[in-house]
């Protein structure tokens, strides 16, 4: 029984140690074919980026040209015309996964070391350089060229290749837009992008050297901002209709994968858990879960366990109550439509107004419907990043603790009581006053429809619904119908003294509006009505 390559990342390191490969090799004849010259694959992260650029690195590479080609054998590139490629040009391959840093004087240090230890790689190349060359590529492997230089170290590093082997180059760079994540984040990201413009653009644009580039992120290309010189490049994203099954895996490849271990019965299951995804016209499945449960055979939240969910997390910081409006919609199954417009720069994609994109090439969504160009129907892909979205928020204001359980407790039991005192708890314990000052009502509203996430599975949670002669702020509707349902609307005020007044307007609110008629409708006979006012961190309910 072979090994599972779990976080293996280098192709060779694979073939050799005999470990269970899914045979992508016929991605390296797309890119044979495919006519631009530089190419960017956005993929979602643990996708299988960093191995593809590992198999092409090795099969193109002329230095170790028949070593590398025993790797290929009975594989699916060895009996194409493409194989005649193999080993006919030196490869550059440099990963920027783990350039990460909290202020740019720290960035300028990685980026330092790490174009030094590219470099050392190619240290034999010394004694056959001129003199000016040998000196530039000293002070680069010893970490004494000044940055402005670096940023034009790839192409020299080109040029020196090709006159050794008097062939052009192929340019391989995993994960370009990690430092530039890490840039936003931390807030220096304008002087990040000056320094990639210049480092991505001399190497990649009317560079004689340059065979071809290649070069991955999560991030589809940001055309205003670092590529804005390339009019070379060629950016294929998960909304592309070509190589479509180079990343991720088919429903072909994971049950032969399931067969092979013996739990093909477990497909069903499988599927429901990390399928869903939807790359131009093919579906396929998160390929680290699906190593993860071939190994431990058992069904639960993989991929969202590794790091990287920082962009999530930051913009759930910025919670409103259209984000969980959506975020809701999404739970009960419903699509969410939105535009795609693929022409923000990366300071935008990260604001609020384009949470939905940012989720989708994130992969934390899925497209379910293509309206047109740009315009999509996306929902959430499978249970494994339904458990994300959920435990995310909910972790966000309530800790890891037993807080929420307690408290929507509770209110299922109609302890209604207890719900306002743990509720006043939470926000004294676990919101920031920034959040409350203003008496900002979308944000107690979001708060409290985000602790609805919690319930999902046995209720459906509604906002802002046309019923009787209004529309109701938030409805929490059992699936059972014999199960009480629970009626609340929220108010803000600015003043402590009238927060008893406040709720009790709330109420009658609701009873005047007659927001129970859908729901009698539905057949739920037990509802309790709550008003529910908000004064800063102060709340009182008013119940029936």
């Amino acid at each position: 029984m072979k090994r599972l390559a779990i976080g293996v990342s280098d192709f060779k390191k694979i073939i050799e140690g005999d470990f269970y490969y899914f045979d992508k090799t016929k991605f390296i004849e797309e890119i044979i074919k495919d006519g631009s010259e530089v190419k960017l694959f956005a993929r979602p992260r643990r996708f299988g980026k960093t191995l593809n650029m590992s198999m092409l690195k090795y099969f193109f590479d002329i230095e170790n040209r028949e070593e590398n080609k025993k790797i290929f054998k009975d594989l699916y590139i060895e009996k194409t015309e493409a194989f005649k490629e193999q080993g006919q040009y030196p490869v550059i391959f440099l990963s920027l996964k783990d350039l990460k840093a909290s202020t740019w004087e720290e960035m300028e240090e990685k980026i330092t070391i790490i174009l030094s230890e590219l470099f050392s790689e190619y240290n034999y190349l010394i004694n056959e350089l001129v003199e000016t060359d040998s000196d530039k590529f000293k002070k680069i492997i010893n970490e004494n060229a000044n940055l402005s230089n670096l940023g034009r170290s790839l192409k020299f590093l080109t040029k020196i290749l090709y006159e050794k082997y008097n062939k052009k180059v192929v340019v391989l760079i995993d994960e370009y837009d990690s430092p530039l994540v890490s840039a936003y984040i931390n807030g220096y990201y304008e002087k990040a992008k000056d320094f990639f413009k210049t480092f991505y653009s001399t190497v990649l644009k009317d560079n004689s050297y340059l065979q071809m580039g290649v070069l991955t992120g999560i991030i589809r290309v940001i055309k205003a901002g670092i590529f804005s010189d390339l009019n070379n490049l060629s950016t294929y994203t998960i909304l592309s209709d070509v190589y479509t099954d180079s990343y991720g895996l088919t429903e072909e490849e994971v049950e032969k994968s399931l067969k092979y271990y013996g739990i093909e019965q477990e497909i069903s299951n499988v599927k429901d858990w990390y399928d869903g995804y939807k790359f131009g016209d093919s579906e396929v499945y998160n390929p680290w879960s699906i190593l993860n449960f071939l190994r431990f055979k058992e069904l639960r939240a993989y991929w969202v366990d590794t790091s990287g969910n920082d962009l999530i997390k930051d913009v759930l910081k910025k919670i409103t109550k259209n984000t969980i409006e959506a975020l809701e919609r999404l739970f009960n199954g419903e699509g969410l439509k939105q535009n795609i417009s693929g022409t923000s720069d990366l300071s935008k994609l990260l604001s609020e107004d384009e949470l939905w994109e940012l989720m989708l090439f994130s992969g934390y969504l899925t497209v379910e419907e293509k309206i047109d160009h740009k315009n999509y129907v996306l929902r959430l892909p499978n249970k494994e990043i339904k458990e994300l979205f959920r435990d995310t928020f909910l972790e966000k204001y309530f800790g890891r603790g037993s807080k929420l359980l307690y408290l929507m407790e509770a209110l299922t039991e109609n302890r209604i009581d207890e719900y306002e005192e743990r509720l006043q708890e939470i926000l004294l314990t676990s919101v920031s006053y920034n959040d409350t000052k203003k008496g900002n009502e979308a944000f107690y509203h979001g708060l409290i429809m985000g602790m609805g996430l919690y319930l999902e599975g046995e209720y459906i949670t509604k906002s802002n619904i046309e019923s009787g002669l209004g529309r109701y702020d938030f409805v929490i509707e059992p699936k059972n119908k014999t199960k009480r349902a629970f009626i609340m609307e929220f108010k803000a005020t600015d003043s402590i003294e009238n927060l008893e007044e406040i709720s009790k307007e709330a109420l009658r609110q609701i009873e005047n509006k007659k927001y129970d008629v859908s729901l009698k409708q539905n057949g739920v006979k037990d509802i309790t009505y709550l008003g529910i006012a908000f004064c800063g961190k102060q709340i009182k309910i008013e119940y029936k």
